[in-house]
């Protein structure tokens, strides 16, 4: 079920979209900001009803230099719901003055006031300050500047290339410590605490990029290529290592991961909770023994199907890899072939593992 919180952040998701640069609305309020004349527009008239008084009625395509041009006018400016006509200009908006508003300009406060009473997306652009300020119902954002919006981004993509390439080498380690049943609690937390970390940058960023619309093209190409199996190594983790528990399936578990507070990220005992193992710091220290699914996974055109009946016939990362090939025949769908592939598979899996940790 949707929150509050995750309504208003799609409602700003979508404000963020609608004025992203590359949109001819975020070019027109690029012209308002240049001529100095300030605006407030809103997108939507269905449900303004009673709040509009006067204006004129314009009904025009949108564009940018009309838009520019009507914000001359004093009133606000209403756009239709997909923000392709420009329904009426120089509005009166009367809000209830009752809502609550923190803002102290006068066009900020009716903007405000607007999003909270109606839901809409109402934009106030300062005439003096040269300030975007979005409000969609509940939430408010300031737009900055594409420049610095950028420069953000740019920073942030280096820490995730940081937190990458270090996921890539705890992942690694934790392999080599699979193939020689070495693993403990403590290996596995430590990649999945990395994996979290890489997502919740990734967020950050993917925010940064709405922000940017078409200017972070490249940016976007190069953060898809960067964390492409992140998701995928962050399930297989908690799947390997996880302690069965009635009613906590993996996806439970990973949402209680997605769910910790900034201070539990570098808190092992808060991932042990997570995966269903005590939180008392002897834990950490306990072997366990994968499953199989990770390692399994790393073999090419090896259905997921095929990994689930191997993982439920053998149970363990261990009896899989000393299983021979008779007892690799009697898993369904398993034949010679198969069954060889995943044998050679799985030696020049633990073959690489060793020596990347030792060399």
């Amino acid at each position: 079920m949707a929150t509050e919180k995750d309504t208003s952040r799609d409602d700003l998701l979508r404000a963020t979209l609608a004025v992203a640069p590359g949109t001819p609305l975020r070019e027109g309020i690029e012209r308002i900001i240049r001529a100095e004349t300030g605006a407030l527009i809103v997108i939507g008239d269905g449900l303004l009803g009673e709040i509009v008084s006067g204006g004129l009625r314009i009904d025009e395509v949108f564009s940018a230099q009309r838009l520019s041009e009507l914000a001359k006018m004093d009133g606000a400016i209403v756009l239709s719901d997909d923000g392709e006509r420009i329904v009426r200009a120089n509005v009166h908006l009367v809000p209830d003055p009752s809502i609550h508003t923190d803002e102290s300009g006068t066009r900020h406060r009716s903007a405000e006031r607007v999003a909270r009473q109606t839901g809409l997306t109402v934009i106030a652009v300062s005439q003096s300050m040269r300030i975007v300020t979005l409000y969609a119902g509940a939430a408010r954002r300031s737009l900055e500047d594409v420049a610095q919006v950028m420069s953000r981004a740019n920073q942030a993509m280096q820490t995730l290339e940081r937190y990458k390439q270090r996921l890539d080498q705890v992942s690694a380690s934790l392999s080599a410590l699979e193939v020689e049943d070495l693993a403990t609690l403590r290996d596995a937390i430590v990649v999945l605490q990395r994996a979290e970390m890489v997502r919740r940058i990734t967020q950050e960023i993917e925010a940064l990029l709405v922000e940017l619309g078409t200017e972070g093209r490249l940016l976007r190409l190069q953060l898809e290529e960067l964390v492409q199996g992140v998701e995928t190594e962050r399930t297989l983790v908690v799947r390997d290592f996880a302690q069965s528990k009635r009613g906590r399936t993996p996806a439970v578990m990973l949402a209680d991961l997605a769910a910790l507070g900034p201070e539990d990220l570098l808190e092992p005992l808060a991932f042990a909770r997570s995966l269903n193992y005590p939180a008392v710091p002897d834990s950490l220290e306990q072997a366990v023994g994968p499953k199989g699914y990770r390692l399994l996974s790393k073999i090419p055109r090896l259905p997921e199907t095929v990994i689930e009946r191997i993982v439920s016939k053998f149970g363990r990362l261990s009896k899989i890899m000393s299983a021979d090939l008779d007892d690799l025949l009697s898993v369904e769908s398993v034949g010679a072939a198969r069954a060889s592939s995943i044998k050679e598979g799985l030696a020049r899996l633990a073959e690489s593992s060793i020596l990347d940790r030792y060399m």
